[in-house]
């Protein structure tokens, strides 16, 4: 099994001191920041825009993920690229032309993922697979934190690690939605390479004792 990324969400930290909350990324062995962008039209909430990956950008140099919950999400690629986002990640079910979105990603210098929520098989984006550079499997409905997994989800991120050794593609998959001690096993057993985790990470004493079960190194 490889040892994953682990990319807290910054959604369920405090929103009063957004930097404190990438500060603790930072100390915590943690290697990616996921930002989960919501407008309330795509997914029931809103969070935030791209001023607030502008802003935060300065406090860290870790791989920023900008999570695009959002409808129309071409309309968002220059702000997002240009707010300091290092990948781009959209929702197959929130795009027509998913083609012409990664291309436009891959123009601006950034790397390119797509994400599929819980109900969407794998099949659905099989023919953009040689074209992303992430695949982001939802294993919760997207729009709240601290929802309980649906393992099933694991499934796709299997078909995932066959298709990409059958030579279908080169991408890192990622899995977002209750993620924590117990269930990173069975995400580390399908076969991720980053796990998104939001208030597992923040509630936890010990940041960094975390981080390391997660990647199940203790």
């Amino acid at each position: 099994m490889r040892i994953p990324i682990i990319a807290p969400s910054v959604l369920s930290a405090d929103f009063s001191s957004m930097d404190d909350g990438v500060a603790l990324i930072g100390s915590s062995g943690a290697e990616w920041v996921h930002l989960d962008v919501m407008d309330g039209c795509f997914v029931p909430n809103i969070s935030f825009g791209p001023k607030m990956v502008a802003d935060l950008r300065p406090h860290t140099s870790k791989i920023f993920d900008a999570h695009l919950m959002v409808q129309n999400p071409a309309n968002f690629i220059d702000s997002f690229a240009q707010a300091g986002a290092d990948y781009i990640t959209f929702h197959l079910e929130a795009a027509v032309h998913s083609h012409r979105i990664l291309q436009a990603i891959h123009e601006k210098g950034k790397k390119a993922g797509i994400s599929i929520v819980p109900s969407t098989p794998v099949s659905l984006i099989e023919p953009l697979l040689p074209f992303v550079d992430l695949i982001l499997v939802m294993t919760v409905n997207p729009g709240y934190g601290g929802q309980p997994i649906i393992p099933e989800c694991f499934g796709k991120v299997r078909d995932l690690v066959t298709l990409r050794e059958a030579g279908r593609g080169d991408y890192l998959i990622s899995v977002d939605g209750g993620i924590n001690e117990s269930t990173a096993p069975a995400a580390r057993e399908a076969g991720v390479d980053i796990m998104v985790v939001g208030s597992a990470f923040f509630s936890a004493a010990d940041k960094g004792a975390l981080v390391r079960r997660l990647k199940g190194l203790e």
